[in-house]
Formats: C-alpha cells, structure tokens, sequence
C-alpha cells in the first residue's frame, strides 16, 4: 500500500500551482507584451535559472545575498536560482555581443526567485517581462525604453494606470550642494524614499546646510506632478550637475509628448530609491487594485564595466503576477480558456471527422475530438459541464446532429456537405466566431 507523506501533496511556501484559467490568462500577457518588445526591436534571449552566485555580487546592494536561493554544485561551487534577470543579460552582452553595433536591444521573459520578494505579490517564484537598451546614454534612449513600458501595458488590457519617472542625477548633485557625509545622504534618501516628513524635518535640522537647501530637500517628497515640477527645482538650485540632470529629465518629458503617450506620465523628484544601482531617470508604474508598482526601471550606467564592458544601460522589467493580480481588481475583460466544439463520431466516418476538425482549427475554432466510450448523453453532459459551445456527432456518411449547447437547438446536418473541401464560408456561417476570440 501506498502512503502519502506529510509534502507530498503540498507546494512549498512562496510557490503556487497555476491553473488552467489562471495559465491561460498569463501566457496571453506573456505573448501580448512578447509582441510589443518585437515591434519595437527588443529581440528575446534566455538565461538560465541557474547561475554562479558571483555574478550577483557585482551588485550586492540591490540584491541583497540573504534574499537569494543558494546551493552548491559537485565541485563546491556557489550556485544560485537567478533573483533577476537584468545582471544575467548584462553578463551575456559583455561576453556573448561584446563585438556587436550598439545599441543593443535585449528583451526577457522568464523566472526569477526571492525570498521575501514583494514585488512578486509575496511569493518566492515570480515572473518578469522586460528590455535592456545598452550602448547608449541620450534622453532619446531613456524615452524610448518608457514608451515600451507603456505600450507593454496597454497591450494587456490597462489604460489607467500612470508612470512616475524621477532623476537619481538630480538628488545626487544636490547632495553635492549639501556636502553632507555619505552616512546623512543615506538616511536622508530613505526618509525622502519613504516621504517620512517629520523624520526628514528632524534630521535636516541637525545639519549645516543653507536654509534654501533644506527647504528644498524638506519639500523633495511633494516635488511631484507634471513637468511645472521641473521648473520649480530649477529655480531652486544652482549646483551645475542639479541642472543638468533636471534639463535631462526635461528632454525625456518632452519626447514622451510628442510620442502622444505623456498623459500616462508624472514626475516624482522624491523618487530616490536604489540611489547606488541607478544612475539617471529611473521610473515606476502604478495601477489600481495593488500596493506594489506593476514595473520598475531605470539608467544604471555602472553595472556593465564591473562585467568587463562599461557601456551605459538602461531597461525596465514588469511583474507578470502582478499585472495578472491588476487585471483581476480592476475586472478587465480577459480571454478565458474554452472550447468551441466537440467532434463525436461512429467509427465508419472517423477518417472525415479527423478532416472536418482540421478545418475548423484551421479557422481559429478550438476543436476537441471525442475521446469517451460513452453515449451522446454523457457527452452532451461533459460538454454542457465543460461551457463547450457546440457538438457534433457524425453518424454516418449521411447524417451529422448538430447540437447548440448554449441554446439548446438541435439540426440535422449532411455529413458529406461538411466534408466538401469548399465549406469554411458554410462553417463560419453555421458557428460564427467566440467574441473572445
């Protein structure tokens, strides 16, 4: 006798089965976001889930060690499943297309794993869709990778949502006007991260700094909103590498206009997050129905030359499960798994049922062939219980019933006018075609 131990039927903490209904919906974001990348020029390539943990600690303070899945190999060696994929492709572009024309255009869709990821809605396995744009630093390179962003999103469905893009560059040159200690700096990014006013109030006022400074670094958290942001700062800095980055945001901004798509787009000058890893615009979305932002990105400019080729780089990943959790909240009309028609048949007309369910998957119908040793009741009960839209049965070389589950009708058809080889007008007329499809 057989006995089930304690885990054998369980799924470990952070993972999860996905279901017919759930699968289906996913891989159509998948292929949705797949041919967005396209069009655009990012081509796809695949990591592997195992990697050399070393590959990691090129940046160690965005990942950190403790979040990642560790084992060793035969030999000792460190390995780990990828917590991302980004590092991955940077290692593929320096090593693999180190001779190659920039830009290059990388795209991904794959999985990644962490502990204690809440990007991935909690869970320790989750999927990310992204881009990587290497080779190139100009405001045309950044606007370019936020207008695939956005196409991405809509391609799944979602018009209300919004990308908040900020400028690491500008928070760092005004910290050079401070010059305030690395230590003050640190803090003050986390409280401005958290828009912790009264922390930031209290920590600033310890510090010598000018008074206009500090008003402004106090006000950094609600520098947010249109591009009036922008000229607000500038009136308020005078620091070279502040007003650069600020002129930067700003041709960014005006790209995303003339590309018709700025109305998805604010800016955030509080948003100082991960101020070691990116390097210039960095950007997140947002959208209804969920507490983390559906994608991140942004210019990280140092993370290729500690891979042995300094190009600047710039790229985006969207969280897959997260998108799907968005699609739910906010009721979004997606396509559902389902069958159009079941084809039933005695077995002196089997070789033209096998022909009649070519031709219908030939005009986009999903077909099921019959497959029970049951009678024509049983099977009409499985496709009533299964939502199948229609059965048909074909009896002999003569006659074909045709069975409308959704309305209940019931017609006699000529098995050899479904045979004939001009009858995808008859079919498309007698089915006509799923909405959804």
């Amino acid at each position: 006798m057989f006995f089930l131990g304690k885990f054998n039927i369980y799924t470990p903490d952070g993972v999860q089965d996905i279901l017919f209904e759930d699968c289906y919906i996913k891989r159509n974001i998948e292929d949705s976001i797949r041919k967005v990348f396209r069009s655009a020029g990012f081509f796809e390539i695949e990591t592997p889930v195992l990697e050399f943990y070393d590959l990691f600690l090129v940046d160690e303070e965005s990942i950190p060690q403790e979040s990642m899945f560790k084992f060793f190999d035969q030999q000792g060696k460190i390995l780990v499943l990828r917590p991302d994929i980004t590092i991955p492709v940077a290692r593929v572009a320096a090593t693999k297309y180190k001779n190659i024309e920039i830009p290059l255009k990388f795209s991904y869709i794959g999985d990644t794993f962490r502990y204690n990821e809440s990007g991935g809605g909690r869970q320790k396995e989750f999927t990310q869709a992204g881009v990587e744009l290497m080779g190139i630093k100009s405001p045309k390179a950044d606007a370019e990778v936020i207008i695939t962003a956005i196409n991405a999103l809509k391609s799944c469905g979602l018009e209300n949502f919004e990308i908040d893009i900020g400028q690491v560059d500008f928070f760092k040159g005004l910290m050079e006007e401070t010059r305030l200690s690395k230590q003050y700096v640190e803090e003050i990014k986390k409280l401005i991260d958290r828009k912790d006013f009264i922390g930031i109030e209290e920590l600033i006022r310890e510090c010598d700094v000018s008074k206009e400074l500090k008003e402004l670094i106090l006000e950094l958290p609600r520098l947010f909103g249109d591009t009036d942001v922008i000229e607000i700062a500038e009136k308020r800095v005078s620091g070279r590498s502040a007003l650069d980055a600020l002129n930067y945001l700003r041709q960014v901004i005006e790209i995303m206009e003339d590309s018709g798509l700025k109305k998805y787009v604010l800016v955030d000058l509080g948003m100082v997050q991960s101020l070691n890893y990116y390097t210039g615009v960095i950007f997140r979305g947002f959208t209804a129905g969920v507490g983390y932002p559906v994608l991140s990105g942004g210019r990280y400019d140092n993370l290729m030359a500690k891979l042995g080729k300094d190009l600047p780089a710039t790229g985006f990943s969207i969280g897959i499960n997260v998108m799907m959790s968005a699609l739910k909240k906010q009721n979004i009309c997606v396509s559902k798994p389902a069958v159009d028609v079941l084809i039933c048949y005695e077995n002196e007309v089997r070789k033209t049922a096998f022909g009649i369910c070519e031709r219908l998957r030939g005009l986009d119908f999903v077909v099921e062939m019959d497959v029970m040793e049951d009678c024509i009741k049983k099977k009409l009960d499985y496709a009533k219980a299964k939502e199948i839209s229609w059965v048909l049965h074909l009896i002999n070389g003569e006659d074909t019933i045709f069975y409308d589950i959704k309305s209940g009708d019931i017609d006699k058809l000529s098995t050899k006018e479904l045979a004939r080889s001009d009858f995808d007008e008859l079919f498309k007329h007698s089915f006509g075609k799923r909405q959804t499809f």
